[in-house]
């Protein structure tokens, strides 16, 4: 029911950290388990649309439509080939949305108020997923300033804990200004692998600065992954049996529990 619907951004400002790949493997992943869920790609680069197989051509309405409020969610949304998955897809405008928006009354609100709409619509959503830029700029902080929460990937290397300290920072800042509501929902170790005591160590560092913020589901470092972008498909539509695809369907099953927890906790 929309009434339910929770946003939630997947953030990371270090690129090269899996956070597209969470966006759209999380993405099916929910819907496999029954969600219906909107991925609005705030990337100007558009991976995320690309990953899911929708076409530049087919992207009419985008979401620089909605942040210049020409357009709302529901008519920038595409169902993709995965059933109860839809995706406002992005365009390479949306790197110049900041000068665009410059002097703009409530600029940091955009998404925000266009999510409101969505929610209004009662279109059904149960999970809105928001792809952020890797970097601090109005797109993140729009991104920020309309979730819920913040999932946040974060490769299992060795400069992980000072980006995850700069995401944290910004968190409490949108948090102050913006959005009180405004909390880290989880950590996600990406990239993850195993035999490498890098990893092994960068995860007991996380998991001691963090706790149970942290997810147990690892995602492993897994080429089936790298490769399914590539096919515009999700690893889960490309190889299902894959140990990627089966981390990101465990990460599902985790953030259900934890959102299913949060709800039976009084206030």
């Amino acid at each position: 029911m929309s009434d339910r619907m929770r946003v939630l951004s997947i953030a990371n400002q270090k690129g090269g950290v899996g956070k597209t790949t969470t966006a759209i493997n999380l993405g099916t992943a929910l819907a496999a388990v029954g969600e219906k869920v909107l991925l609005i790609d705030l990337d100007p680069q558009g991976n995320a649309s690309t990953g899911l197989g929708i076409p530049k051509s087919q992207r009419k309405i985008t979401t620089y439509d909605v942040l210049l409020g020409e357009a709302t969610l529901q008519d920038a949304s595409i169902e993709t080939a995965i059933g109860g998955l839809f995706v406002a897809p992005s365009d390479p405008d949306l790197s110049g949305v900041e000068l665009e928006l410059a002097n703009a009354q409530g600029r940091s609100y955009r998404l925000r108020d266009a999510i409101g709409v969505l929610r209004a619509a009662q279109a059904g959503f149960t999970y809105v997923l928001i792809d952020c830029p890797p970097s601090l700029n109005v797109l993140t902080v729009n991104a920020m300033a309309a979730a819920d929460a913040v999932l946040v990937p974060l490769q299992a290397e060795f400069f992980a804990l000072e980006g995850l300290s700069q995401l944290s920072r910004t968190v409490e800042l949108v948090k102050t200004s913006l959005n009180p509501k405004l909390e880290i929902q989880g950590i996600v170790l990406t990239m993850y692998d195993k035999r490498n005591s890098l990893s092994k160590q960068v995860e007991s560092d996380v998991r001691e600065h963090f706790g149970d913020k942290v997810y147990e589901t690892k995602i492993p470092r897994n080429v089936r992954v790298s490769e399914a972008p590539g096919f515009g498909k999700p690893a889960l539509i490309y190889d299902l049996e894959c140990a990627g695809s089966q981390a990101y369907l465990k990460l599902a099953r985790e953030v259900v529990g934890r959102e299913r927890a949060r709800n039976l906790t009084p206030a």
